[in-house]
C-alpha cells in the first residue's frame, strides 16, 4: 500500500517542480525582452553620432550611426535563403572601409529577390568613392546549418551563414563584430523593411502563469491523494 502511494506521489512531486520551473523561466525571458527594449530605447534616445572608428561597436548594438568611408565593392557577399514578403531571395553585404585602414565593417545593403534565376545575380556593383552613410548596428546571429556547406573563393561569394571571421579570411579585410543595416535614408542600397524589434513580454508572462497554474492544480491534486491515503 505504502509503494503504490510513494510512486504517485513521487510522480507529482516531479511534475510540480518541472512545471514550477518552467514558469520561472519563462519570468526570466520576460525579463531578458525588457533589457532589449531599454537598451533600443536608450540607443534611440540621442542625436545620430558620426562616428570616426569601428572600435567597440558591438557595444552599440541597435543604435543609429553615420559612418563616412568607402565600399569595397570587389569583395561583396550573398547572404542566401532569405525570405522577405514570401519571397526568396538573398542579402547583400558589402564591406565598408572609413579612412585608409584595412578594417571593415558589412553593410547589409537590402534584399534582392532570386525570381526564379538562382544562376543570376543582380547588378550589386556600387562605387568605392567617398561617401556618408546611415546605418542601425545589429549583432549577427550565425545560422544553424544542416550541414557543411562549400564556400566558393570568387566574389561575390555566396554564403548560407554568417561566420565573421571566416569571412574576414576570404576577403583579406578584419571585420568589425557587427553588421550594420542600411538605413532607407542611404542611397547604392536594395529593398530595405528592418523590422522593429516587437518584444513577447505579455506572451512570456502569459505562458509562465499557465505553467505554475498547471504546477498549482497538480500540487492541489497530490494533497488531495495524501489526505485520502492518511485516512485510508
Amino acid at each position: 500500500m505504502r509503494l503504490k502511494f510513494l510512486l504517485p506521489a513521487t510522480l507529482i512531486i516531479i511534475m510540480v517542480a518541472f512545471l514550477t520551473s518552467l514558469g520561472f523561466w519563462q519570468l526570466d525571458r520576460a525579463d531578458e525582452k525588457r533589457n532589449i527594449e531599454r537598451a533600443i530605447e536608450v540607443a534611440n534616445s540621442g542625436a545620430v553620432e558620426l562616428i570616426n572608428s569601428l572600435d567597440g561597436l558591438e557595444e552599440k548594438e541597435y543604435y543609429h550611426l553615420r559612418l563616412n568611408g568607402h565600399y569595397v565593392s570587389g569583395k561583396q557577399f550573398i547572404y542566401d535563403n532569405q525570405i522577405v514578403q514570401q519571397t526568396s531571395g538573398y542579402y547583400v553585404l558589402t564591406p565598408f572601409v572609413i579612412g585608409n585602414s584595412n578594417k571593415a565593417i558589412l553593410i547589409n545593403r537590402g534584399f534582392m529577390p532570386w525570381r526564379g534565376q538562382r544562376d543570376k545575380l543582380a547588378d550589386i556593383e556600387v562605387a568605392s568613392s567617398n561617401t556618408k552613410i546611415k546605418i542601425q548596428v545589429s549583432i549577427p546571429v550565425k545560422r544553424m546549418e544542416l550541414g557543411e556547406s562549400e564556400i566558393g573563393s570568387e566574389f561575390p561569394i555566396l554564403l548560407q551563414s554568417l561566420d565573421l571571421a571566416e569571412m574576414s579570411g576570404l576577403s583579406g579585410l578584419t571585420f568589425a563584430p557587427v553588421l550594420g543595416l542600411l538605413s532607407p535614408d542611404s542611397d547604392s542600397g536594395f529593398v530595405r523593411q528592418w523590422k522593429p524589434y516587437t518584444g513577447s513580454i505579455g506572451k512570456h508572462i502569459g505562458y509562465a502563469i499557465q505553467w505554475f497554474l498547471m504546477a498549482l492544480v497538480l500540487a492541489g491534486i497530490g494533497i488531495r491523494l495524501g489526505l485520502r491515503h492518511r485516512k485510508g
